[in-house]
């Protein structure tokens, strides 16, 4: 059979064309918020989609082994719990034709079968990322920024009672051949220390209720992910999101989990940030996580 093949490819002849069955191509389904469509700060510091998000560069690595492998990019940048679920919003909702992401991605998950290799999802982080006021705000300064925790308890109430809807309605719709895998997040707002000062005490920090407030998230969504038989990356350890040592050859003096988001997001970019989503690095860094779990 390979004598055959080398044959008709030297001949420029394709196996559809010599009447030879062509393999059905496998499927990775892609699904969440602009972290999984590369969302990536320009010149002015204005988001825009690219091919460099991390289930781009997981979809490279996939390939390899995989020729017959295609990328289904279904993100959409913006996209949080509920209206993954119900919709509403418009630059969003204008590419499902079954109304919401979810209801889109259940409709390829039947239509495809068995032939859906991979399902990534990434979903939660915008429950909570307008719940820090005053991060994009030029010169602010750490005064001007505050977290509002009614936000914060919202975005949690929806975590909880959303998230598990999710996990449970992809997992009744993909073929029980389909590895389904959701991730934790890291945490952007460590960058806020930068901005604190060390020496004062007394109340906890901007950053360090963030990082509170991510434990929780991370909480949450690994529960739902694991009761619903759904595989977790965890990003956030991956990121070294609790390594609050600083090195001994530390050149910055920043703790490990602070360097990590300055060396892997834009957070602390002067010319593009700050901005929350990772660069090629980061996207690399998360690929990395994905792909170990998948192995």
């Amino acid at each position: 059979m390979a004598a055959v093949a080398a044959t008709l490819v030297v001949a420029g002849c394709s196996a559809e064309e010599a009447g030879e069955p062509v393999p059905a191509p496998n499927h990775y389904l892609s699904l969440g918020d602009s972290l999984t469509v590369g969302v990536q700060p320009d010149e002015r510091g204005r988001g825009r989609e690219t091919s460099e998000g991390y289930t781009d560069v997981l979809y490279r690595s996939l390939k390899d082994t995989d020729s017959s492998l295609r990328h289904e990019r279904m993100g959409c940048g913006g996209e949080d719990t509920t209206t993954f679920v119900g919709g509403g919003i418009p630059g969003c909702d204008d590419r499902y034709e079954e109304g919401a992401q979810l209801d889109q991605a259940e409709e390829f998950l039947r239509e495809h079968g068995d032939a859906v290799d991979l399902v990534t999802l990434t979903i939660g982080g915008n429950n909570f990322t307008g719940c820090v006021e005053g991060v994009h705000e030029e010169a602010l300064g750490i005064d001007g920024i505050s977290v509002d925790e009614a936000c914060v308890a919202d975005g949690l109430e929806r975590l909880e009672t959303e998230v598990p809807v999710i996990a449970e309605r992809l997992v009744d719709a993909a073929d029980p051949s389909t590895r389904i895998v959701g991730m934790t997040y890291y945490n952007p707002f460590l960058a806020l220390a930068l901005l604190e000062d060390p020496d004062a005490s007394g109340e906890t920090s901007l950053s360090a209720r963030t990082v509170e407030i991510l434990d929780q998230v991370n909480a949450s969504l690994t529960a739902s992910y694991e009761a619903a038989g759904i595989d977790v990356a965890d990003v956030d350890a991956a990121f070294d999101g609790s390594d609050t040592e600083v090195p001994a050859d530390s050149a910055s003096g920043m703790p490990v989990n602070l360097q990590r988001i300055c060396d892997l997001t834009w957070m602390c970019d002067t010319a593009r940030g700050p901005d929350i989503h990772t660069n090629l690095a980061g996207a690399q860094a998360i690929a990395d996580v994905f792909q170990a779990r998948i192995r």
